[in-house]
Protein backbone atom coordinates (compact mmCIF):
# COMPACT_ATOMS: atom_id res chain seq x y z
CA UNK A 1 0.00 0.00 0.00
CA UNK A 2 1.03 3.57 -1.04
CA UNK A 3 1.56 5.58 2.02
CA UNK A 4 0.37 9.19 2.14
CA UNK A 5 2.93 11.43 1.99
CA UNK A 6 3.97 12.98 5.50
CA UNK A 7 3.66 17.50 5.53
CA UNK A 8 6.23 19.05 6.60
CA UNK A 9 6.27 20.33 10.13
CA UNK A 10 6.13 23.80 10.21
CA UNK A 11 7.73 25.88 12.43
CA UNK A 12 7.40 29.40 13.76
CA UNK A 13 5.40 30.98 15.96
CA UNK A 14 2.12 29.02 17.31
CA UNK A 15 -0.31 31.53 15.06
CA UNK A 16 1.78 30.38 11.74
CA UNK A 17 1.35 26.64 13.17
CA UNK A 18 -2.15 26.86 14.04
CA UNK A 19 -3.23 28.78 10.20
CA UNK A 20 -1.31 26.35 8.38
CA UNK A 21 -2.50 23.37 10.30
CA UNK A 22 -6.47 24.89 9.76
CA UNK A 23 -6.00 25.89 6.06
CA UNK A 24 -3.99 22.90 5.68
CA UNK A 25 -1.61 25.17 3.77
CA UNK A 26 2.65 23.86 3.59
CA UNK A 27 4.72 26.46 4.79
CA UNK A 28 7.85 26.22 3.24
CA UNK A 29 11.13 26.99 4.90
CA UNK A 30 12.03 30.23 4.49
CA UNK A 31 15.41 30.76 2.13
CA UNK A 32 16.19 34.23 3.11
CA UNK A 33 18.10 35.33 5.83
CA UNK A 34 15.24 38.07 8.06
CA UNK A 35 17.97 40.57 7.42
CA UNK A 36 16.97 40.27 3.43
CA UNK A 37 13.36 40.02 3.82
CA UNK A 38 13.19 43.06 5.94
CA UNK A 39 15.29 44.86 3.20
CA UNK A 40 12.51 44.03 0.65
CA UNK A 41 9.95 45.46 3.13
CA UNK A 42 11.44 48.71 4.41
CA UNK A 43 10.79 51.50 1.63
CA UNK A 44 14.00 54.19 1.76
CA UNK A 45 12.40 56.64 3.56
CA UNK A 46 11.66 54.22 6.14
CA UNK A 47 15.21 52.76 5.67
CA UNK A 48 16.54 56.28 6.54
CA UNK A 49 14.54 56.91 9.41
CA UNK A 50 15.59 53.85 11.07
CA UNK A 51 19.47 54.71 9.91
CA UNK A 52 19.28 57.78 11.38
CA UNK A 53 17.43 56.04 14.71
CA UNK A 54 20.67 53.33 14.87
CA UNK A 55 23.01 56.01 14.84
CA UNK A 56 22.51 58.99 15.83
CA UNK A 57 22.26 60.24 19.75
CA UNK A 58 18.39 60.50 20.87
CA UNK A 59 17.41 64.41 21.81
CA UNK A 60 15.82 64.64 25.07
CA UNK A 61 11.52 65.49 24.25
CA UNK A 62 11.30 69.69 24.78
CA UNK A 63 8.07 69.08 26.17
CA UNK A 64 9.14 66.77 28.74
CA UNK A 65 8.61 67.54 32.11
CA UNK A 66 12.68 67.66 33.27
CA UNK A 67 11.37 66.75 37.33
CA UNK A 68 8.81 64.07 36.20
CA UNK A 69 10.07 61.06 37.34
CA UNK A 70 10.08 57.70 34.55
CA UNK A 71 7.11 55.25 35.26
CA UNK A 72 8.11 52.33 37.75
CA UNK A 73 8.84 49.07 35.82
CA UNK A 74 5.96 48.21 38.29
CA UNK A 75 3.63 50.34 36.98
CA UNK A 76 4.76 49.13 33.18
CA UNK A 77 4.55 45.84 34.32
CA UNK A 78 1.12 46.16 35.45
CA UNK A 79 0.03 47.84 32.05
CA UNK A 80 1.06 45.35 30.09
CA UNK A 81 -0.69 43.00 31.52
CA UNK A 82 -3.59 44.98 32.01
CA UNK A 83 -3.31 44.85 27.91
CA UNK A 84 -2.96 41.54 27.45
CA UNK A 85 -6.11 40.28 29.93
CA UNK A 86 -8.23 43.07 28.47
CA UNK A 87 -7.51 41.36 25.40
CA UNK A 88 -7.53 38.29 25.87
CA UNK A 89 -11.26 39.06 27.64
CA UNK A 90 -12.57 40.71 24.80
CA UNK A 91 -11.78 37.75 22.58
CA UNK A 92 -13.06 35.51 24.86
CA UNK A 93 -16.21 37.00 25.32
CA UNK A 94 -16.82 38.35 21.77
CA UNK A 95 -20.31 37.27 20.05
CA UNK A 96 -18.30 34.92 17.57
CA UNK A 97 -18.06 32.55 20.36
CA UNK A 98 -21.52 32.58 21.78
CA UNK A 99 -23.84 30.26 21.02
CA UNK A 100 -26.62 31.94 21.70
CA UNK A 101 -25.48 34.80 19.27
CA UNK A 102 -26.00 33.39 15.74
CA UNK A 103 -26.87 35.85 12.72
CA UNK A 104 -29.78 36.19 12.18
CA UNK A 105 -31.04 34.08 15.12
CA UNK A 106 -29.95 30.93 12.93
CA UNK A 107 -29.83 27.86 14.42
CA UNK A 108 -26.88 25.69 13.20
CA UNK A 109 -29.26 22.94 13.97
CA UNK A 110 -32.04 24.12 11.14
CA UNK A 111 -31.97 23.53 7.51
CA UNK A 112 -28.40 24.56 5.67
CA UNK A 113 -30.28 27.54 4.31
CA UNK A 114 -30.69 28.73 7.89
CA UNK A 115 -27.37 27.81 9.15
CA UNK A 116 -24.97 30.90 9.67
CA UNK A 117 -22.37 31.85 7.31
CA UNK A 118 -18.96 33.34 7.35
CA UNK A 119 -19.44 36.64 7.05
CA UNK A 120 -20.48 37.18 10.43
CA UNK A 121 -17.36 35.35 11.94
CA UNK A 122 -15.05 37.19 9.22
CA UNK A 123 -16.53 40.64 10.55
CA UNK A 124 -15.71 39.91 14.28
CA UNK A 125 -12.58 38.53 13.70
CA UNK A 126 -12.13 41.80 11.79
CA UNK A 127 -13.31 43.82 14.29
CA UNK A 128 -11.30 42.17 16.99
CA UNK A 129 -8.09 42.05 15.12
CA UNK A 130 -9.01 46.51 15.07
CA UNK A 131 -9.32 46.12 18.95
CA UNK A 132 -6.09 44.59 19.20
CA UNK A 133 -4.05 46.55 16.60
CA UNK A 134 -5.66 49.96 18.54
CA UNK A 135 -4.26 48.79 22.15
CA UNK A 136 -1.13 47.31 21.21
CA UNK A 137 -0.13 50.16 19.22
CA UNK A 138 -0.86 52.45 22.06
CA UNK A 139 0.88 49.95 24.58
CA UNK A 140 4.06 50.66 22.52
CA UNK A 141 3.49 54.08 22.66
CA UNK A 142 3.48 54.19 26.60
CA UNK A 143 6.83 51.77 26.71
CA UNK A 144 9.16 54.07 24.53
CA UNK A 145 8.18 56.76 26.92
CA UNK A 146 8.64 54.91 29.58
CA UNK A 147 11.99 53.78 28.32
CA UNK A 148 13.22 57.02 27.08
CA UNK A 149 14.12 58.83 30.04
CA UNK A 150 15.90 56.49 32.03
CA UNK A 151 19.33 56.18 29.71
CA UNK A 152 20.46 57.06 26.18
CA UNK A 153 20.66 53.35 25.24
CA UNK A 154 17.02 52.79 26.19
CA UNK A 155 16.17 55.97 23.96
CA UNK A 156 18.05 54.44 21.37
CA UNK A 157 15.86 51.58 21.49
CA UNK A 158 12.39 53.76 22.02
CA UNK A 159 13.72 55.47 18.69
CA UNK A 160 14.04 52.52 16.45
CA UNK A 161 10.55 50.55 18.11
CA UNK A 162 9.10 53.61 16.44
CA UNK A 163 10.73 53.95 13.12
CA UNK A 164 10.17 50.23 12.91
CA UNK A 165 6.22 50.49 13.80
CA UNK A 166 6.09 53.14 11.39
CA UNK A 167 7.83 51.34 8.81
CA UNK A 168 6.22 47.75 9.35
CA UNK A 169 2.29 48.46 10.42
CA UNK A 170 1.01 48.90 6.97
CA UNK A 171 2.62 45.54 5.98
CA UNK A 172 1.86 43.83 9.01
CA UNK A 173 -2.23 45.07 8.88
CA UNK A 174 -2.24 43.75 5.25
CA UNK A 175 -0.54 40.08 6.14
CA UNK A 176 -2.45 39.80 9.39
CA UNK A 177 -6.12 40.86 7.70
CA UNK A 178 -5.36 37.39 5.40
CA UNK A 179 -6.26 35.49 8.36
CA UNK A 180 -9.47 35.66 8.33
CA UNK A 181 -10.45 35.12 4.83
CA UNK A 182 -8.03 32.09 5.15
CA UNK A 183 -10.34 30.65 8.02
CA UNK A 184 -13.15 31.07 5.50
CA UNK A 185 -12.51 27.41 3.72
CA UNK A 186 -12.22 25.50 7.13
CA UNK A 187 -15.40 26.92 8.08
CA UNK A 188 -17.08 25.63 4.97
CA UNK A 189 -15.28 22.39 4.96
CA UNK A 190 -16.33 21.86 8.54
CA UNK A 191 -19.77 22.74 7.75
CA UNK A 192 -19.93 20.30 4.83
CA UNK A 193 -18.31 17.50 6.22
CA UNK A 194 -21.23 17.95 9.19
CA UNK A 195 -23.87 17.96 6.46
CA UNK A 196 -22.45 14.86 4.38
CA UNK A 197 -22.30 12.73 7.83
CA UNK A 198 -25.65 14.26 9.45
CA UNK A 199 -28.94 11.67 9.30
CA UNK A 200 -31.87 12.13 7.01
CA UNK A 201 -34.66 12.88 8.36
CA UNK A 202 -37.59 10.20 9.19
CA UNK A 203 -40.33 12.30 8.43
CA UNK A 204 -41.48 13.49 4.96
CA UNK A 205 -40.85 17.35 4.24
CA UNK A 206 -39.11 17.65 7.66
CA UNK A 207 -35.23 19.29 6.98
CA UNK A 208 -32.63 17.17 8.04
CA UNK A 209 -30.69 18.63 11.06
CA UNK A 210 -27.06 18.95 11.82
CA UNK A 211 -25.58 18.79 14.65
CA UNK A 212 -23.41 21.86 16.26
CA UNK A 213 -20.70 20.14 17.31
CA UNK A 214 -19.42 21.55 13.82
CA UNK A 215 -19.68 25.31 14.56
CA UNK A 216 -18.57 24.42 18.07
CA UNK A 217 -15.26 23.44 16.94
CA UNK A 218 -14.58 26.03 14.40
CA UNK A 219 -15.03 28.36 17.21
CA UNK A 220 -12.37 27.34 18.99
CA UNK A 221 -10.26 27.01 16.28
CA UNK A 222 -11.07 30.45 15.98
CA UNK A 223 -10.84 31.52 19.26
CA UNK A 224 -7.25 29.45 19.68
CA UNK A 225 -6.14 31.49 16.48
CA UNK A 226 -7.01 34.78 17.39
CA UNK A 227 -5.38 34.13 20.84
CA UNK A 228 -1.93 33.15 18.73
CA UNK A 229 -2.10 36.18 16.85
CA UNK A 230 -2.63 38.15 20.07
CA UNK A 231 0.54 36.61 21.23
CA UNK A 232 2.49 37.58 18.02
CA UNK A 233 1.07 40.85 18.15
CA UNK A 234 2.70 41.91 21.86
CA UNK A 235 5.92 40.43 20.95
CA UNK A 236 7.45 44.23 20.07
CA UNK A 237 5.81 45.74 23.18
CA UNK A 238 7.24 42.33 25.52
CA UNK A 239 10.68 43.13 23.84
CA UNK A 240 10.63 46.87 25.21
CA UNK A 241 9.59 45.41 28.36
CA UNK A 242 12.21 42.93 28.73
CA UNK A 243 14.48 45.33 28.02
CA UNK A 244 13.65 47.83 30.83
CA UNK A 245 14.18 44.98 33.22
CA UNK A 246 17.26 44.32 32.16
CA UNK A 247 17.96 48.21 32.53
CA UNK A 248 16.69 48.01 36.03
CA UNK A 249 19.04 46.91 38.82
CA UNK A 250 19.19 43.24 40.46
Amino acid sequence: MLEAPQRAAIRGPTFIRLLARLTATDVPSPTQPLSDRLSHWIDWTHAVALSTALDSRPESDPLADPFAEPASAEAVEADCARVRAALTRAIHEDPAFDPAARRGGASASAGAEDSPDYLFFRQRYLFLQQSMDTAIGLLRSRLRDALAPRSTELARLAAVDASMERALARRERRLLAAAPTLLGPHFERLRANASATSPSSNEPGEPATVSDAWLDSFRRDMRNLLLAELDVRLQPAEGLLSALRTHLPG
